[in-house]
């Protein structure tokens, strides 16, 4: 058997990447060689596997969820943000040059589809399941015709396709149908059905909208999934609207110590891999914000200036809402302050660009003695060493090759007083390193903080993905998701109109009664409503500046 399943979402942010990992949990729980794929991802959050190549986080997370090794097949296409109009695409782990949405929704992402419908072949040819994720929605009929990650890629590959909707938002039966009517009949007949993610309250007083639901689509719903908090799984973009205030999810549990130690994140324009403070999280007693004005740096205990695809940008952010200033009072009083990948080449002294903003010669904050020159070829590592006496891995992605010139030794960087700077992203994972790390920080600050002798935030990722198996395996029908996975779209699920024209087609802008309009603009000035720079994945990049 190499059978396989979409799950699509009726929008971005639906739980198509949590919906994908839980049923990779629960397939291989019971025995099933399964892997997880995204034809094409569009995320900030992106992981490096251990033959060299950048793939979204999320699919390295499914990849743990299915208990396999994450390779480059899981995820061929990576768009990364660096604009409102384009993005840096990385193919098969590398990145291959920037381009406007306009570029590669013109023929550049239909090209694309041989190398991506191989690269699911490949993988249908090793595992006994292919559980793939897509991207938006499978409903952007504006987009459909170079689609090459939802209804695209379950044609070329036959799967079936799970539709998942956030019944939190409200409105989901009305997204049900209307994403269902909005498809072509040749799209619509591998709509297998509905889950409804993010139920709270009585199931009972949602059968009756199932049922009629089922007699308006003749499909039916695979399962009702409750909201859960505290999953805290890698999202792709997931600090959409606001990031003032947003509190990461953290372990339910009492200090360890007497006091709570407070870490703010500079909310960043263009932010990259923000689940670096996931482990700071994990910890009881630690409380993480995400931050964009100077006076909320007063109490923090830790100031983190996280990783950015937009390191310039960032710098210009910071100075401009005052927050370069009260980083650099923090420094010089030695209150303790982290930089990790563009945050440390902010915190140095200055940095010649003529690659990522073109910008030149630019100075930095100061703090630390570092000098950042910016090459094409960018670094993805897996490196491992050690730092305040214990083991430590992690992992790099950057253009930016800094040049220390002073201070302590800190993993690939250094310190200076209680500000420390690197390039490597995931180490504070390494759990006896977070502990000596906190310990620091604690004493810097002057907090009776003592780091728990035993959280493992391998042990708790691991109990995050067993609680995702467990919805899909006490909420869902597993029995007919299993014969979906097996065999297919069930036969003669009717067309449900008005539909959308076959590929190719389309209405001339006679029959619409007006002249063509210029590209539509989105509110974010992208030339594809709904989407942010290239892909499909819509809002999920749209106010990283607009705080």
């Amino acid at each position: 058997m190499s059978g396989g399943l979409l799950v699509a979402g009726t929008t971005s942010d639906a739980g198509k990447s949590v919906v994908t990992a839980g049923i990779c949990r629960w397939l291989v729980r019971r025995g099933v060689k399964v892997a997880p794929f995204k034809a094409q991802n569009m995320s900030l959050n992106s992981f490096v596997t251990r033959e060299g190549a950048e793939i979204g986080r999320a699919q390295a997370m499914q990849a743990q969820a299915a208990r396999v090794e994450p390779t480059a097949l899981m995820n061929p296409v990576l768009l990364k943000p660096g604009s409102d109009r384009s993005s840096q695409v990385v193919l098969m782990g590398k990145p291959v040059g920037e381009m406007s949405a306009r570029g590669y929704h013109g023929g550049r992402q239909e090209a694309l589809l041989g190398t991506v419908t191989g690269c699911l072949e490949e993988l249908r040819s090793t595992y006994d399941a292919v559980i793939c994720e897509g991207a938006g929605s499978p409903a952007e009929i504006n987009l459909r015709r170079t689609d090459i990650v939802n209804m695209g890629i379950a044609r070329a590959a036959k799967f079936p396709v799970l539709v998942v909707g956030d019944i939190d938002r409200g409105g989901v039966f009305a997204s049900f149908f209307g994403t269902t009517a909005l498809l072509s009949a040749e799209d619509q007949a591998l709509v297998a059905g509905y889950l409804v993610n993010k139920f709270r309250g009585d199931v009972s007083l949602l059968e009756p909208g199932l049922d009629m639901l089922y007699g308006l689509t003749g499909r039916r719903t695979y399962g009702v999934l409750p909201f859960t908090h505290g999953l805290g799984i890698d999202e792709e973009d997931g600090l959409r609207v606001s990031l003032r205030g947003a509190v990461r999810e953290s372990v339910v549990a009492p200090p360890h110590g007497e006091e709570v130690l407070r870490v703010a994140v500079c909310a960043v324009p263009l932010m990259s891999n923000f689940t670096d403070v996931d482990a700071l999280a994990a910890e009881p007693g630690v409380v993480v914000r995400f931050v964009d004005r100077p006076d909320e740096l007063a109490d923090a205990d830790l100031v983190v200036v996280p990783g950015t695809r937009g390191t310039v940008k960032a710098l210009a952010w910071l100075r401009e809402r005052g927050l370069a200033d009260a980083l650099a009072r923090r420094a010089a009083e030695g209150r303790p302050v982290l930089g990790i990948c563009g945050g440390f080449q902010v915190l140095g002294e200055r940095i010649e660009d003529e690659v990522e903003s073109r910008a030149g010669v630019v100075d930095g904050l100061g703090v630390l003695p570092v000098r950042v020159r910016f090459e094409r070829a960018k670094t993805l590592a897996r490196p491992v060493g050690s730092a305040l006496g214990e083991p430590v891995e992690g992992y790099e992605i950057h253009h930016g090759i800094a040049d220390v010139r002073g201070g302590e030794p800190f993993l690939d960087g250094c310190r200076v007083g209680a500000v420390w700077g690197t390039h490597w992203h995931g180490s504070l994972e390494s759990d006896g390193f977070r502990r000596r790390f906190l310990e620091e920080v604690a004493r810097a600050a002057g907090r009776r903080f003592v780091p728990a002798p035993d959280t493992s935030f391998g042990v708790l990722r691991e109990e995050q993905l067993d609680r995702l198996g467990d919805l899909v395996e006490e909420h869902a029908d597993t029995d007919a998701l299993w014969r979906l996975i097996e065999g297919g779209a069930p036969a003669g699920l009717p067309f449900v109109p008005p539909g959308a024209p076959p590929l190719g087609a389309g209405a001339s802008s006679e029959s619409r009664g007006a002249a063509p309009d210029p590209a539509p603009q989105s509110p974010e000035g992208l030339e594809n409503p709904g989407s942010a720079g290239i892909g499909q994945e819509a809002e999920q990049h749209a106010n990283k500046e607009a705080l």
